[in-house]
């Protein structure tokens, strides 16, 4: 089934000051972005659309913003098949992990849960006593439109 990018405003900013984490202005503007994103962006993209919040956001800002919602595992950093070159992007964690297929044509990137998929994850952690804590797909090839 295709992928709902649903987000309640201000779950970020929430968690982070509920695990004690201070919330500046600059930060606030950043996670909003994030929040509010309805595509995947990468670093670049989401200082500009902050600096339309908030004028005084920094790339260094950015980039430390994203490292600590990282570690918190609040966010997820993604490569979609190298289509950018070295280019990463960030989407927020949400409830299920899910498929990311690139169109390797037009790059348009479509979300996908799958029940086999978190089956598999189900699989590998009774088969191989391993605990997943973070499980990626990707799939490259041509959606319906490139195909035509």
């Amino acid at each position: 089934m295709p992928f709902p990018q649903t987000e309640i405003p201000g779950r970020l900013q929430a968690e982070l000051s509920a695990r004690g984490i201070r919330m500046t202005e600059q930060r606030r503007a950043i996670l909003s972005v994030i929040e509010t994103a309805k595509k995947h962006l990468d670093a670049g993209q989401i200082l500009r659309k902050a600096q339309k919040l908030n004028s005084t956001v920094d790339r260094s800002t950015v980039y430390r913003t994203l490292d600590l919602l990282k570690r918190h595992r609040m966010i997820d950093e993604l490569d979609l098949m190298h289509m950018e070159g070295e280019a990463h992007y960030y989407e927020r964690k949400l409830a299920r992990d899910h498929i990311h297929m690139a169109c390797l044509r037009c790059g348009k990137i479509t979300e996908f849960v799958s029940e086999i998929f978190e089956s598999l994850k189900h699989q590998l952690e009774s088969d191989c006593r391993f605990s997943i804590v973070v499980a990626r797909l990707e799939v490259g090839g041509y959606c319906a439109q490139c195909r035509r």
